[in-house]
């Protein structure tokens, strides 16, 4: 039966009444959900993994028909499940914080302070940057994980760190979305050449090349097995290429720049990265130097970084020379000269020999008026400066051969939850290095800068 033209027909059933309520905010990026639709598909494959033999045999005795029609089931539900979780997630930036809403099942409300803020990183894997889109990681101080927003149109994600960034230094809110980020002025540049030289002469590579050719090999002719020797061959396999060609692609054209938010750090071949060492929170530098680069005058320079989780922190430096590492690290550390603090580190005792038959001549410390020094390696050195401000505690250990030596360690822990030692020194010295350091703690803590961002 026809309706009358102009009466009003039966109310459709909105779309929106069939979805979930859509969290207060702004969505993430449209494409977000394909890289939420994996999720069931790695269930699935985890699943299956727990009884690989039974899931080969379920596998084999499928035909072509069915293994379509599994297809057409899992990818509609895959699709479904990456759509509702982009549905349910949003982000809020309000005077105080921000808000990362997400959870299909179980909701979760993420409540960042902007004031604890301490680094917003911008992450563009290969396939985000062909897409136009980045992520967002944040730094908190206080908090091992982090929190991330992915993705984002890469205009958006930069506008928003930058504003984040404004935020946590103090800028008004109505102010802080128009500040933009701020002037960087670079300040090294690794180029490719001497980063491939770098990872060539190091060593760590040609010897996990060394172990990967042999040990499966021996594996095979003691046991007969090919499967055992797989099984050793594909680890050995993955170390070869994080030491070689998994480390060049991370730290291909390794940037260094300056800006009144920190340091700045992009790097990366196919997955390009984008991070900020924050100023006053870095609680200790070690500058490593292999061997074969000590000719060359070469160093690799990593921090430690309060609050910033076990993944953070990390290389500053890949491989530079020492005098633009120490141009750097004035930055990092003001008032510190590399030089001084190399030359301040001390050997040990020759009785130490005795303790440490090889290593006694690796040891090394001293004191400069900005930090604490320590020295250890032989084929590797291993410089290691605390500044005295970031020293959180001060002990003393002793073996028993150690005492009848008359040597002790002295053990220094930082705001990182990291530590280092001066190892094997003379008892006497020891003692009184424990009182000198707690003392020089307490007077760097009270003339230590301020840790806010673009803070002076």
């Amino acid at each position: 039966m026809s309706e009358r033209p102009g009466a009003p027909g039966p109310s459709p059933v909105s779309s929106r009444s069939l979805l979930p309520t859509r969290p207060e905010g702004t969505p993430l990026h449209p494409i977000t959900p394909w890289r939420r639709a994996w999720a069931p598909v790695a269930g699935l494959i985890a699943f299956s993994m727990q009884d690989f033999q039974r899931t080969r045999e379920w596998f084999t005795a499928l035909t072509p028909g069915w293994l379509l029609v599994a297809f057409a089931v899992l990818l509609p539900v895959a699709a479904v499940y990456g759509f509702l979780s982009w549905w349910c997630t949003s982000y809020l930036v309000t005077d105080t914080e921000l808000r990362i809403r997400t959870g299909l099942l179980f909701r979760r409300t993420a409540h960042i302070r902007l004031d604890r803020i301490q680094a917003v990183d911008v992450g563009r894997p290969l396939l985000a940057r062909v897409a136009g889109v980045a992520k967002l990681k944040l730094d908190v101080v206080g908090t091992e994980a982090k929190d991330e927003l992915a993705f984002l149109g890469e205009k958006e994600a930069v506008a928003l760190r930058a504003e984040l960034l404004a935020r946590a230094a103090g800028i008004a809110p109505e102010a802080a979305p128009e500040a933009g980020e701020a002037p960087a002025r670079e300040l090294l540049r690794v180029d490719t050449r001497t980063l491939v030289t770098g990872l060539l002469l190091i060593g760590t590579g040609w010897g996990a090349l060394a172990a990967t050719i042999t040990v499966p090999g021996v594996i095979y002719l003691t046991s007969g097995s090919i499967w055992a020797a797989l099984a050793t061959f594909v680890p050995f396999l993955g170390g070869v290429w994080a030491s070689t060609a998994g480390r060049l692609l991370k730290e291909y054209d390794w940037t260094v720049a300056e800006s009144p938010d920190g340091l700045r750090l992009d790097h990366g071949l196919l997955d390009r990265e984008h991070a900020t060492v924050p100023p006053g929170r870095v609680q200790s530098v070690r500058i490593t130097e292999p061997l074969l680069w000590r000719r060359r005058g070469w160093v690799r320079v990593e921090l430690e970084i309060a609050g910033a989780g076990k993944d953070k922190g990390g290389v500053l430096i890949p491989v530079a020379t020492r005098a633009a590492a120490a141009d750097v690290l004035a930055r990092v550390l003001p008032g510190v000269d590399l030089a001084a603090a190399v030359g301040a580190a001390a050997p040990v005792p020759r009785r130490a020999r005795w303790c440490a038959p090889l290593r006694w001549r690796g040891y090394g410390h001293g004191v400069t008026g900005a930090v604490f020094v320590t020295r250890s390696g032989l084929l590797r050195r291993r410089t290691t400066l605390v500044p005295h401000a970031k020293v959180q505690s001060v002990r003393l250990g002793q073996g028993p051969w150690e005492r009848r030596m008359r040597l002790a360690n002295v053990m220094v822990d930082n705001g990182a939850n990291g530590w280092t030692a001066a190892r094997l020194r003379d008892a006497a010295e020891a003692h009184a290095l424990v009182h000198a350091q707690a003392e020089r703690s307490r007077t760097g803590r009270r003339e230590a800068r301020p840790e806010r961002w673009m803070a002076g």
